[in-house]
């Protein structure tokens, strides 16, 4: 099976669970224990902390607290935030933020959401121009799940902070953490990650919280990550994230060069397909469109070709129209045929080749059925 999925979810790495597996069978301590096993667990999992918050921060600027995933991250960050006024996101977010803010209403809150230009980028002007002295939060996208288009979020939150100063900036980087270079200035407030995307487990994640700001918990309990976020930690899944996360920052911009030319040349060898990602967007992420096709149907076909792609977002499968494409302008017929192909640093040229000559198979049989 070529497995072309992975901006729904990245193959485990094998060496990430192997190195991690030592706190299932030996080091399985809670790390509030108080005794010795449970004291270095903690120490473990604080050095983990601190190498994960390396790779976009330091401790001086921003904090980490770890949680269960994306959707746990984005939701503490939405409703700890908005509490009053108004909140502005973009109609390109994951599900995840925006059926948190479609949620917002219910608590007395506006959600304003944010036009997107064809590729999915975030019609900046547009967005600026909600932002007033009631807005409480703002919220973009940094890499677009669906098409791969890639939101400056420091130019945008710097603009936003200038309109209001006091209004929280949060940003979902699930689909850029450990795929693109990039660093976390001190205008962005809040920025989830998520571990099962770059070859970590399912079940684990992380918010990146300005040092300051005041967090409400969502989760209470024993009052573990500084009280921010209880429950009894993760440590496995913590660990292996943290290892995960450092094989792909070690050639994370020679990663991204060649997956970026690997893209490119299974769009050119791709016959009739309509391009809606951007080239200058992520370079795991190429979305197209068999127009007048079903993307559903043509998804089936490919995998009993061996080949595994999406259709957009993994948590919008569904709906027969993708949300967040919808958005970007496109009438039915190319909504109807959209396929995500999304790639990982593993992935051959044999394989994207591959899948492109299925693509075209699929495409070219669909229409002899018509």
């Amino acid at each position: 099976m070529i497995y072309l999925d992975n901006a729904a979810t990245a193959r485990p790495s094998e060496r990430a669970a192997e190195k991690a597996n030592i706190y299932l069978t030996e080091k399985f301590f809670n790390p509030s224990a108080l005794y010795g096993g449970g004291f270095s667990v903690h120490s473990e999992l604080e050095a983990a902390r601190e190498k994960l918050l390396s790779f976009l921060s330091s401790p001086a600027v921003h904090s980490l607290i770890f949680t269960s995933g994306g959707t746990e991250g984005d939701n503490t960050a939405i409703f700890s935030s908005a509490k009053r006024g108004n909140a502005v996101a973009t109609q390109g977010e994951h599900a995840a933020v925006y059926e948190s803010f479609v949620e917002l209403k219910n608590r007395g809150v506006e959600p304003r959401f944010t036009p997107l230009h064809a590729d999915g980028c975030v019609d900046t002007e547009a967005l600026l121009s909600l932002v007033d002295e009631k807005t409480t939060l703002v919220s973009v996208v940094h890499v677009n799940n669906e098409t791969g288009a890639i939101n400056d979020i420091s130019s945008i939150a710097k603009a936003v902070k200038r309109k209001n100063p006091r209004c929280v900036f949060h940003s979902d980087g699930v689909q850029a953490f450990g795929k693109i270079p990039f660093s976390l200035p001190p205008e962005v407030d809040l920025y989830t990650v998520s571990a099962h995307k770059i070859g970590g487990i399912k079940g684990v994640g992380g918010l990146f919280v300005k040092n300051g700001l005041p967090l409400r918990p969502l989760l209470y309990g024993g009052g573990q990550e500084e009280k921010r976020r209880s429950g009894t930690e993760n440590v496995f899944g913590i660990m292996d994230f943290c290892f995960a996360a450092e094989e792909r920052f070690v050639s994370l911009s020679e990663d991204m060069k060649r997956v970026r030319k690997l893209r490119e040349l299974v769009f050119s060898s791709l016959e009739g397909f309509r391009r809606i990602s951007p080239e200058e967007g992520s370079p795991y992420i190429l979305t197209v469109s068999a127009e007048g096709k079903r993307g559903e149907v043509l998804q089936r076909m490919l995998w009993e070709r061996g080949v595994a792609v999406g259709t957009g977002s993994a948590c919008s499968s569904k709906h027969r129209f993708s949300r967040v494409i919808s958005a970007c302008g496109y009438k039915e017929s190319v909504l109807d045929g959209v396929l995500r192909v999304s790639f990982s640093p593993s992935t051959t040229e044999e394989e994207g080749l591959f899948a492109a000559k299925m693509m075209n198979e699929v495409s070219r049989e669909y229409g002899e059925r018509v």
